[in-house]
């Protein structure tokens, strides 16, 4: 379900309830497109929350995440700061029933009088925005500007007027009518039933529609021209009665999973349609919101920000696979060159028997058993000696070029499977902290230009930390998630007698077992292979081999590049990748 118009009141219902007195502390802009504020209430507590304005997941709901807040504040921060830090929060709400909400604040100015602000989140997809006007609707800012040359509908800059994003003729669902809905559907030849709802009213999401008819019993692709009088009646009765849960506040927010544990959909309404799935309930569609939307959202963040350096490895990939393909070429081209020092011991050995200016001759190969005749060409404008060492120069030089070629190759293999490894660490990213560490891994081995950072910010900076996981038997495990941290985590973090795990001959994460001196059950093993598998290249595979040997086994030979290293005295066990259970076992406490 998208972040719709029923989500948006389910919503504004539950912040009403909590937020309505309560006074706005702390305004902090972690991220670019992303608010959040905390909000002291005398009758409910303390509560932060999230405004977002993410073009891919844009929503508001109440956050207990921790997120590392910039060193200097952007300027859309700061003017939120002054106008309504300290402010009352009068009144949340939804107009028309759009994917709008309006928060009116009680601040004072700078002359010390009271005035309303308003706190408008748009969640339109990529025309998302969070904007501030005073009371007379005078844009004081946004976090997004829109200006002409983006937008010819409407502007959105500070100075200029706030106006509704363009209205699409919808109508207001939360007072609906039978005549009203029989008429829509009478004007709507060719259009299904899914398409009668969602394009008629505000707010209703394709997949809702859906959800509509389900409960009406008709099947959504059905044409609205195929409505009769009965059937027409219960779709009106299945989407009146959901617009009455909404105008009510009797919402029942859930997610539906598959078999697979998978996430299919979110609800704010009692859902018909996925029977048999499992669903999950939440006391609050903030609980369900932060569930549903963090990891996405997060994501998201790592991979915008994760975009150049990602190009950056993808180009050293292409670079390196067409200079593989050339060394590989160069070593096949040398397989002849046998040829040419067997050519040049015939032509010596039979050096007086040929012919002045003679372009061929035939002698008895003698290196092999039975003496096949063997024809030998021959430049004619230069004597027999000159052409045995012509063919012994062929040949020195082909030897030269396939040792070059293979050590070379050599090189070139172990650059490709660095930058493998390098990639598998940005998909697997997590956090700005994890982008950070490989950004700074790229520079120490000179594939982008480091860059001089304030003191203050160096300062700053968070350390980016391995996974940690807890086995179903008890035990610590840890997952690397660049290549400096699987240094730091097999060669000066692991005990000798630790168990490491690595996917064989797969780029991807080192895993550690703390072992303390007891024994590791098959249980832990397993889990902690699935852990290396889920998190390696192969994490869209299934029984992916992965190698395991004690730590003291495992070398790091001299000039390697971060990561590499070389085992021996291993054994391989088959695992599929499971983010579910890598889920299940991740460490979460401080």
């Amino acid at each position: 379900m998208a972040y719709d118009g029923i989500a948006v009141a389910n919503i504004v219902y539950e912040l009403k309830e909590k937020f309505t007195g309560g006074r706005i502390d702390k305004i902090y802009q972690p991220r670019n497109d992303e608010i959040i504020f905390s909000v002291r209430s005398v009758r409910e507590g303390n509560f932060k929350v999230l405004l977002s304005a993410n073009s891919m997941n844009p929503r508001i709901h109440i956050t207990e995440i921790k997120k590392e807040n910039p060193v200097t504040a952007p300027m859309f921060c700061m003017v939120l700061r002054k106008h309504i830090a300290g402010g009352r929060i009068l009144d949340i709400r939804q107009p028309d029933f759009e994917r709008i909400i309006i928060i009116d604040v009680e601040s004072m100015n700078e002359m010390g009088d009271l005035g309303i602000k308003h706190i408008i989140a748009e969640f339109m997809g990529k025309y998302s925005n969070i904007i501030l006007t005073d009371e007379n609707g005078r844009i004081l800012d946004s976090i997004k500007h829109v200006s002409h040359d983006k937008s010819s509908v409407r502007e959105v800059l500070p100075g200029g007027k706030y106006e509704f994003p363009p209205s699409q003729n919808k109508t207001n669902p939360m007072n609906p009518d039978y005549e009203g809905f029989a008429d829509k559907a009478l004007k709507a030849p060719g259009q299904t039933l899914q398409a009668l709802i969602y394009k008629n009213y505000t707010g209703i999401s394709p997949a809702y529609a859906s959800e509509i008819c389900f409960k009406a019993g008709l099947d959504s692709s059905e044409r609205a021209e195929q409505l009769d009088e009965a059937k027409t009646h219960r779709l009106y009765d299945s989407f009146s009665s959901d617009m009455a849960a909404v105008r009510e506040g009797r919402f029942t927010p859930h997610i539906v999973y598959d078999k697979n544990d998978a996430v299919v959909d979110f609800f704010s309404l009692t859902s018909e349609q996925y029977s048999g799935m499992k669903k999950k309930p939440f006391d609050s569609f903030s609980a369900l919101l932060e569930e549903f939307y963090s990891k996405k959202d997060n994501q998201y963040h790592v991979k915008q920000k994760a975009h150049d350096i990602r190009r950056v490895v993808l180009s050293n990939i292409e670079r390196c696979s067409k200079k593989l393909d050339i060394q590989i070429k160069a070593i096949r081209d040398t397989e002849n060159r046998d040829y040419y020092r067997l050519c040049g011991e015939l032509i010596t050995a039979n050096i007086y028997s040929i012919a002045e200016r003679a372009d061929r001759f035939t002698a008895l190969n003698y290196y092999e058993e039975d003496m096949p005749e063997m024809e030998i060409k021959l430049d004619p404008l230069l004597t027999a000696s000159e052409n045995a060492n012509r063919y012994y120069a062929k040949y020195n030089k082909a030897k030269r070029t396939r040792a070059a070629a293979s050590v070379q190759k050599k090189q070139t293999e172990e650059e490709l499977s660095y930058l493998e490894s390098v990639l598998s660490a940005i998909e697997s990213a997590e956090d700005d902290s994890d982008i950070n560490e490989i950004k700074s891994e790229l520079a120490a081995e000179g594939y982008i230009k480091a860059k001089k950072q304030p003191k203050e910010k160096i300062r700053a900076a968070k350390k980016a930390k391995p996974m940690h996981f807890i086995s179903s038997d008890g035990f610590d495990i840890y997952a690397g998630k660049s290549n400096t941290q699987n240094d730091e985590l097999t060669l000066r973090f692991a005990a000798y007698d630790d168990i490491w795990l690595h996917t064989k001959n797969i780029p991807g994460s080192h895993v550690i077992i703390q072992c303390g001196g007891k024994e590791v059950p098959d249980r832990t093993l397993y889990e902690a292979a699935v852990i290396a598998a889920t998190n390696s290249r192969a994490k869209d595979s299934s029984k992916v081999p992965v190698d395991y040997t004690a730590r003291k086994n495992v070398k790091k030979p001299g000039g390697a590049k971060p990561g590499m290293v070389i085992y021996e005295k291993n054994r391989t066990i088959y695992a599929d990748p499971d983010e579910a259970l890598t889920e299940r076992l991740e460490y979460r406490g401080q």
